[in-house]
């Protein structure tokens, strides 16, 4: 068995231990294979703003890494939730840089987990006349600062 169909395995073997019958599509992304869980009612997979999802993918990708430690990092998605997500973010990120353009003056985003900071951080990259920064530290959710170049 390869990497991608046991990532597939581990995720929908989770989930049918927590009683959940779903099928998996696998994705082809920028950022590598996405397995995309499609159900009726998703907002009990997804969580409060995607935090289970969060949750399932961190356990896909640690069980994965232990039979494949050179398995790449399996994103994990339902109903394209985190698509859409992340077209939000970037959107919103582009306003706040204007608004950094426009003022002269630093703003912050809201406490965002690694993987959304880093798409911050990739989407404001392109933009003349602002840099990012995230905080040192060892906490799970960090705001950005979008300043003035």
């Amino acid at each position: 068995m390869n990497w991608d169909d046991a990532s597939e395995k581990i995720l929908v073997t989770m989930l049918s231990h927590l009683g959940f019958s779903v099928a998996v599509e696998r994705e082809t992304t920028a950022d590598g294979l996405c397995l995309q869980i499609m159900m009726e009612d998703s907002k009990t997979i997804i969580g409060r703003n995607g935090d289970r999802l969060e949750d399932l993918q961190y356990l896909v990708n640690r069980i994965l890494n232990k039979h494949f430690p050179d398995a790449p990092r399996v994103k994990v998605d339902c109903d394209h939730y985190r698509n859409e997500q992340e077209g939000k973010l970037v959107e919103k990120a582009k306003v706040l840089a204007d608004k950094v353009l426009e003022s002269g003056k630093s703003v912050r985003t809201r406490p965002l987990n690694a993987y959304y900071r880093r798409i911050v951080h990739n989407a404001l990259a392109e933009v003349d006349g602002v840099r990012t920064a995230s905080p040192q530290g060892q906490a799970r959710y960090k705001r950005i600062e979008i300043m003035p170049a």
